[in-house]
């Protein structure tokens, strides 16, 4: 078969894809590569070349770079909240049982991107685009653990600055898992303990 008929054959390929599962496909290169050199590695043409298609079609999706980078950011918050959600929703009625879900799935969501993820955010530090999107995630977070632990929880309920805390104490122990410095127990535990004793000082307050 001729080279001709290869390329055609291909480009027939591209057309079928839909947006959506160009999109898909094409963050799960942006992944990969990220994992195997490194998130500096993350160009627009670096992406078309990898993934196989011409570069327009990846400008068409990102624009920029930051744009990508931003793309892999919510790509990573949509898994996350997914996997949070549905943890939540067959975890224990109990503040242990709520508070070690929200602990073991949030370290896990960490790992599961290995070291791409800080990658991500280091490459983005101080971009429009990230702290917008990062906000909005992590505001949410905070109302998901508002709602988890609000049966447990005194008459005033916890405090914002709180959550704030667990959720900063969530990013440092599951980035320190990601990089070997301490085991991913012991971040769960840590991360656990935190939030038992946050639900432990609204009810004495």
């Amino acid at each position: 078969m001729s080279s001709t008929q290869d390329d055609s054959r291909t480009a027939a390929k591209r057309v079928r894809l839909s947006r959506e599962d160009r999109l898909r496909q094409l963050l799960d290169v942006a992944w990969r590569l990220a994992r195997e050199e490194g998130t500096d590695a993350l160009t627009l043409p670096r992406m078309a070349d990898k993934a196989g298609v011409t570069k327009p079609v990846v400008y068409e999706h990102f624009r920029t770079r930051n744009g990508l980078l931003t793309a892999l950011y919510q790509d990573f918050d949509a898994r996350q909240t997914a996997v949070i959600d549905a943890a939540l929703e067959s975890s224990e009625p109990t503040l242990e049982g709520t508070a070690r879900v929200i602990a073991s799935s949030y370290v896990e969501c960490v790992l599961a991107q290995g070291r791409e993820m800080p990658g991500v955010l280091a490459a983005l530090a101080g971009s429009r685009e990230l702290e917008t999107v990062k906000r909005a995630y992590q505001v949410e977070f905070i109302g998901k653990c508002r709602k988890a632990l609000a049966p447990f929880t005194g008459s005033k309920g916890i405090a914002q600055s709180a959550f704030w805390a667990i959720l900063g104490a969530a990013d440092a122990v599951s980035h320190a898992a990601a990089t070997g410095e301490i085991t991913v127990e012991q971040a769960q535990a840590e991360l656990y303990e935190i939030i038992v004793a946050t639900v432990g000082r609204s009810l004495a307050a």
